[in-house]
C-alpha cells in the first residue's frame, strides 16, 4: 500500500506519499481499507517530530480515518467485512490501510457520506470525553471554548447547543466569528481585539464560564481562571501557547474550580473504547437527526498532505480538513 511517511521531521515538505507494507489485524482488530482521513494539530507535531506515536501503533500520521472493513481479525464480533466505517486511531490513517482495535470503530452516522465522517472521529471524542464526560457540562450553563472556528470549536460549540447551554468563543477575527454564530455561538470574542475574560463577563453578568474547553495551554492558564465562575471546570486539551505557567491556588480555591488536563492519543485501549461507546449513544443521533454535524473546510488528495498541512499551519480553515485517498 501507499501511506505519508516522515524519513525526517521537518517542515510539510517532509511528508512523503511512498511505498509501505501493508498492515495486519491483530486479534481484536480490524483492517479498513481507508477513503478519507483528516487533519489534526497532532499531525504536525509528529511531523515536526514532538509527537511520537504510542508504541507499538502505526508510525504514519492520522488519528482518524473513514472507510470499509477489508478484513477481520480474530476475536472481532460485530463487524463484518464491507462495513462502512469511520475509526479514531493512535496513527495510520495517512495510508491505503489501517489496523485498528475494533472498539475504536463507529458505524456511519445515518445521512453521512464515508469522506466527510472521516472528520468526525477525533473531534466527537476528544469534545464528548472533555466536556461531558469529564467536566459535566449541563443545560443552562455556559461553556467557553477557544479556538471556537476549529475542528474541535465547531463539535463543541454544536454539542453544547444541543443540550441547552450557552456558548461563547473565541476565535480570530470577523470572518471565523460570523461562522461560529452560524453554528449557535451566543457570545463571540475577537482574541486579537478584546480580552476574553472582561467580554465574557460582561455577557454573563460577572458570573464567568462554568466550564472552558481550552487549545491554547500555559498562555491562557492566569486569564481561563479568572475566567471561570464559581465550581468552574477548565478542561485543557492543549498546549498551542506553551506547557508552563504560574497557577494562583488561592484564585482557584475562591471559585471552588477544578482544572483537568487530558490527551486521548496514549489512553488505554479500553478508555478509548469507552468514549467511542458514549460518542455513538450520544453523538450519532445528534448527527443522525441533523442537529450536529460536521464542518469540512476542504478536501485534499492524501498524496498532497503537505499541503493540507499548510493550510492548518496557517489556521486559514475552518472547522476539518480532509484528506482523500
Amino acid at each position: 500500500m501507499r501511506a505519508i511517511t516522515i524519513p525526517e521531521p521537518g517542515g510539510p515538505e517532509a511528508l512523503v506519499w511512498a511505498d509501505v507494507p501493508d498492515p495486519q489485524p491483530a486479534e481484536g482488530e480490524v483492517l479498513i481499507e481507508v477513503v478519507a482521513s483528516a487533519v489534526n494539530r497532532a499531525d504536525l507535531l509528529q511531523r515536526q517530530g514532538f509527537y511520537d506515536p504510542p508504541p507499538g501503533s502505526s508510525p504514519y500520521p492520522g488519528l482518524e480515518c473513514s472507510g470499509r472493513i477489508a478484513a477481520v481479525g480474530p476475536g472481532v464480533h460485530g463487524w463484518t467485512i464491507g462495513d462502512e466505517v469511520c475509526a479514531l486511531l493512535a496513527g495510520g490513517g495517512y495510508a491505503e490501510k489501517v489496523a485498528v482495535p475494533a472498539g475504536q470503530v463507529l458505524p456511519l452516522p445515518v445521512g453521512l457520506d464515508l469522506v466527510t465522517a472521516a472528520a468526525l472521529p477525533e473531534v466527537a471524542c476528544t469534545v464528548w470525553s472533555n466536556v461531558f464526560m469529564i467536566a459535566h457540562l449541563r443545560p443552562g450553563e455556559t461553556l467557553l471554548v477557544h479556538g471556537g472556528a476549529s475542528g474541535i470549536g465547531t463539535m463543541a460549540i454544536q454539542l453544547a447547543k444541543a443540550v441547552g447551554a450557552r456558548v461563547a468563543v473565541t476565535a480570530g477575527g470577523p470572518e471565523k466569528l460570523a461562522r461560529c454564530a452560524e453554528l449557535g455561538a451566543d457570545i463571540l470574542i475577537d482574541y486579537r481585539e478584546q480580552d476574553f475574560v472582561q467580554e465574557l463577563r460582561k455577557a454573563t453578568d460577572g458570573q464567568g464560564a462554568d466550564v472552558i474547553l481550552d487549545i491554547i495551554g500555559a498562555k491562557y492558564l492566569q486569564k481561563n481562571v479568572k475566567a471561570l465562575a464559581v465550581s468552574g471546570r477548565l478542561a485543557i486539551i492543549g498546549m498551542q501557547g506553551g506547557v508552563k505557567a504560574e497557577l494562583n491556588l488561592a484564585a482557584l480555591l475562591a471559585k471552588r474550580a477544578a482544572i483537568t488536563a487530558t490527551g486521548l492519543r496514549a489512553r488505554p485501549l479500553n478508555e478509548k473504547a469507552a468514549i467511542v461507546a458514549a460518542v455513538r449513544e450520544h453523538v450519532w443521533p445528534l448527527i443522525g437527526n441533523g442537529q450536529v454535524r460536521p464542518i469540512v473546510d476542504r478536501t485534499i488528495p492524501m498524496a498532497d498532505a503537505a499541503e493540507a498541512h499548510r493550510v492548518v499551519d496557517a489556521s486559514a480553515h475552518v472547522g476539518k480538513v480532509v484528506l482523500t485517498v
